[in-house]
Parts: C-alpha cells; sequence; structure tokens
C-alpha cells in the first residue's frame, strides 16, 4: 500500500494524524527541533518512509545537514544544542517505553529546558510519528524519494 492508497482509502484516520502534526505547527514548537525529533523516533523504529519524509522535509527548512548525518548518534556528536538534547533524549524515552518509562525526574529534565506547554507539545510529536512509524511500515509505504 502507498501513503497515497492509505490517505484516500482511510481519510479519516489520515486527517486524524495530520491534525495532531498540525496543532504542534501551528502552536509552537520550531519546525527544525520536531523534524529532527521525528527523524530519530523513525531511525528507531526502523521506517524507511518516515526517515526519508522527514529528510526531504528537514532539507527543504533547511536543517544543517552534520545534524541530519548525526541524529542517530547525537549524544556523542557534540554539535546539538541543550534544547535538541533534551528534545532528543525525551523522543527516546517515550519511544523506547517498553524498554524503560520515563520518570520524574526524566520530565523534571526536560522542564529545565522546555516550558510546559513545549514539553506537552513534544510529547504530542514523539506520539504523532510513532502513530505514523507503525502505521507506514505496518502498510510498507514505500519512501518517497527525492527525484
Amino acid at each position: 500500500m502507498t501513503y497515497d492508497d492509505f490517505r484516500t482509502s482511510q481519510p479519516d484516520a489520515h486527517a486524524a494524524l495530520l491534525a495532531l502534526g498540525k496543532c504542534v505547527d501551528d502552536v509552537g514548537l520550531e519546525k527544525e527541533l520536531t523534524e529532527l525529533v521525528k527523524l530519530r523516533v523513525s531511525h528507531i523504529n526502523g521506517c524507511a518512509f518516515c526517515i526519508q519524509l522527514h529528510l526531504n522535509i528537514a532539507r527543504k527548512l533547511p536543517v544543517d545537514e552534520t545534524k541530519l548525518g548525526l541524529v542517530a548518534a547525537w549524544r556523542d556528536a557534540g554539535i546539538f544544542s541543550e534544547r535538541e538534547m533534551a528534545a532528543l533524549r525525551w523522543a527516546e524515552l517515550l519511544t523506547e517505553l517498553a524498554c524503560t518509562s520515563p520518570g520524574e525526574s526524566d520530565w523534571e529534565d526536560l522542564r529545565a529546558v522546555f516550558d510546559e506547554k513545549e514539553a506537552v507539545l513534544l510529547t504530542v510529536t514523539v506520539g504523532a510519528i510513532n502513530n505514523w512509524n507503525r502505521i507506514a511500515a505496518a502498510l510498507r509505504f514505500p519512501p518517497p524519494i527525492p527525484r
């Protein structure tokens, strides 16, 4: 199944998923940050469609190519801001819930860098991309490789 097949066969589900992302874009977090988060979560989940989609979007913003290349190793890269590192750490914690569950100290660490509204929006972003990853991987959407 392709992304377009999903969009046309399940328009309500598609619209609901898009609405989650749109609410974050409309009210808060910087798009460059959310694209890094979506890319990292998609790496963890092994979703080729979402990795390529968010690379395409990030490059149009433009997000630094070095960051795009090193996002999977962000802890050791030495090029990510405190805000980016906090967001990527939170994204990993929420994506790997089977291995670890974020605790109160993790929330406090996030809140040291993000205000409450931003932290909630970041959480919505991570939840939304995890949903997209599971749908795109399960339905085997081909990656949108630029021509």
